[in-house]
């Protein structure tokens, strides 16, 4: 018989990479048991980026969420792991040291045990301070190469990388193919490589079902040393997701792998628990497009995770697009032409921003270019020439070293632009925050909570955590689920169908984000309180129409599409607004 292998069950991403939202303390309290009655389990994916996030946005607390998940694995000696942004943390934007130190000690004091730390661009200036600061808290660090395929990340490049991580105290390397897009051959060799300079490493697999090669690459890592393969479970496997424990045990034990047996009736439980959860709540959050698989991911390199929001994105601009389409005389698009030409456009894009591989955020900066691009183009502007400060952080070095060289076209703009590259640590561009955030409490009377872990939520997601402490998280949270359940019930059309229909000869301007809206800067560069446009007011084509402050902490500058008459304000000044929402309408020139 071949060596054992062992599985862990990413129950966080499973939901990630289908929908918005995680279960609730509740739910997860009563699924664990029967997860742990399965017994093919060694590990737990039970909390990590975005998990956290939204449940704030639920206006549930996550710290007595992640201790209620962990606590039943921890009494039966089953490891718990989490997701871990590296210079992110668990957001979606930088987080200073004093607050990523400080993540680590609660979240062993709350039941984790490994943090699977991973950087978007494989920057290991980004990923070892966890390394030690995990190590320091009682935690297992676990390295992380993100996997993807191009003419630069070769064995040599990802050998390199675990090398590094490994020297700098990394205990375990994970092969994180996000995108599934990952080469079986490679894998392999990278495994066995890894192996053989390394043979006290435990190695573990994360790989995506999308593109549909995520089983020929679980065969060749483990048939080449890999010990832990990451899997998921019905209703919430393949699709966009991870292959299904059933299958990926069958594959191994037929093999000849000495892999766990799976107790079917508990398998059955917890599937007919997950599904439960699905139908009261969680499913009017899911995309169904993440159900299924797509082998045209394996050009793109997109994510699978991303296939809902980027359906969004393209619904919102398609419209726009075809508007002009029509001045010209020319078909309109559907929404499968556009599909296509998003994916060639990213195809184009990524290499001349230097091939970050494409994962959170980078994949959100590296299509959201693409999107941009498909409307300048139709434009007749040409490329590159709708990017904010997020897209252009990442081409700069703001958040590290892309793997690759960026365009001399991107680096002329950049010029004539005035924005300045650097290979500084990203880390000294930011500087320590949780005195601020430890006033911030004191003035509120809130308490730092068990371990700190209250003082932490705020320090990490200071946006969603004060909406959660005033009550308006749970109330916008509602508000959304009846909406989604009105939308289920009642009309099929998508925002950009409705916007459509609303107003014929006008354009409605779609936001790109979820945040806030704000419509007018002051004088400080700042979000102004009260102010609103009047309707007639007249735009030019790329005029500033208003600005989004997303989730997140970001400010988005939403471009006024074409220019022309304001005729109606959908979102109020600070209105909570949702990815591909109409903020409002502005009506076009016959000239």
């Amino acid at each position: 018989m071949k060596k054992k292998i062992q599985f862990s069950l990413v129950y966080r991403d499973m939901w990630q990479s289908s929908g918005k939202f995680q279960p609730r303390k509740d739910q997860l309290e009563r699924i664990a048991p029967v997860i742990i009655e399965m017994g093919c389990f060694s590990r737990v994916e039970t909390n990590g980026g975005a998990f956290e996030q939204v449940n704030l946005l639920a206006g549930e607390n996550p710290n007595d969420a992640v201790r209620a998940f962990c606590k039943p694995f921890n009494e039966a000696g089953i490891k718990t792991h989490m997701l871990d942004r590296g210079l992110n943390g668990l957001r979606m934007y930088t987080v200073p040291d004093d607050v990523r130190a400080l993540m680590y000690k609660v979240k062993h004091a709350q039941g984790v045990d490994i943090p699977r730390i991973f950087d978007g661009l494989n920057d290991v200036r980004n990923i070892i301070p966890s390394i030690k600061w995990a190590t320091e808290a009682g935690m297992t660090p676990q390295g992380t190469l993100c996997i993807t395929t191009s003419p630069i990340h070769t064995l040599e490049y990802y050998t390199n990388i675990a090398d590094q991580l490994i020297e700098a105290g990394a205990e375990e390397i994970c092969l994180k193919d996000m995108a599934g897009i990952g080469q079986p051959a490679l894998l392999g060799q990278l495994t066995k490589a890894i192996r053989e300079k390394h043979p006290d490493i435990i190695i573990e697999y994360h790989g995506h079902a999308g593109p549909g090669l995520c089983m020929a690459s679980i065969l060749e890592v483990c048939n080449n040393g890999a010990d832990i393969i990451d899997c998921a479970m019905e209703p919430l496997s393949w699709g966009k997701m991870h292959a299904d424990i059933i299958s990926v045990q069958s594959m191994l034990k037929h093999e000849g792998f000495d892999v766990p047996e799976i107790n079917m009736n508990a398998y059955m439980r917890a599937r007919a628990l997950t599904q439960e959860f699905i139908d009261e709540w969680l499913g009017y959050f899911i995309n169904p497009n993440n159900m299924l698989m797509s082998s045209l991911l394996l050009e793109s390199g997109l994510p699978g995770g991303m296939m809902g929001s980027m359906m969004s994105d393209l619904a919102g601009i398609q419209q726009t697009i075809n508007n002009l389409r029509a001045k010209k005389g020319e078909a309109p698009l559907s929404t499968d032409d556009m599909l296509v030409k998003l994916f060639e456009e990213v195809a184009y894009v990524w290499p001349r921003v230097g091939y970050p591989p494409l994962v959170t955020p980078f994949s959100q900066y590296t299509k959201n270019i693409a999107l941009m691009n498909l409307l300048t183009l139709e434009q007749g502007k040409g490329r590159f020439v709708m990017m904010d400060d997020s897209m252009w952080g990442m081409i700069l070095g703001k958040s590290g070293k892309v793997p690759g060289k960026i365009d001399d076209v991107i680096i002329e703009l950049a010029k004539k632009q005035g924005r300045e590259f650097t290979d500084v640590d990203p880390r000294t561009l930011l500087t320590n925050k949780l005195d601020e955030f430890r006033k911030e409490m004191d003035e509120n009377g809130w308490d730092y909570g068990q371990d700190d872990e209250e003082l932490f939520e705020l320090a990490m997601h200071p946006e969603q955590y004060r909406n959660y402490k005033s009550g308006q998280a749970k109330k916008n949270f509602l508000a959304d689920l009846q909406k989604a359940k009105d939308a289920k019930l009642g009309s099929k059309l998508t925002p950009a169908q409705l916007a459509e229909f609303k107003h014929a000869k006008a354009d409605a301007i779609v936001s790109p984000v979820a945040g806030q809206v704000f419509w007018e800067m002051n004088g400080e560069g700042e979000c102004a309180p009260s102010v609103e446009p009047f309707i007639g007011k007249e735009y030019k084509e790329g005029d500033a129409f208003c600005y989004i402050l997303t989730t997140w902490g970001e400010l988005t500058t939403i471009p006024a599409a074409l220019g022309g008459k304001l005729v109606e304000i959908a979102a109020k000044q600070g209105k909570k607004i949702r990815k591909g929402d109409a903020l409002a309408y502005i009506e076009r020139s016959e000239a």
